[in-house]
């Protein structure tokens, strides 16, 4: 699969999400309010994030990846910055 990388992706951020796999999280879009959106991550936790980029067209009930450290999320086929609200 193709990965389209946002512009708002600095390359240290892919370092640090590269350097730090185990620090994504799987989760599903709850809500999305313009580029802010909400994800239940599977160990039950809710973060409020707003995407910087490409994939703020997400709906609810996605399936997403977030990386809270490097400040990351991928949906779809797209990775971008989210920053937690």
């Amino acid at each position: 699969m193709s990965r389209t990388i946002s512009s708002t992706v600095h390359p240290i951020q892919r370092c640090m999400a590269a350097a730090h796999p185990s620090a994504w999280w799987d989760g599903l879009v709850t809500h999305v309010d313009g580029a802010e959106a909400t994800i239940a991550l599977l160990d039950g936790t809710v973060v409020r994030v707003h995407i910087v980029g490409p994939a703020a067209d997400i709906a609810a009930g996605e399936p997403v990846g977030y990386h809270p450290v490097a400040e990351l999320l991928s949906a779809s086929a797209v990775l971008t910055t989210a920053r937690a609200v």
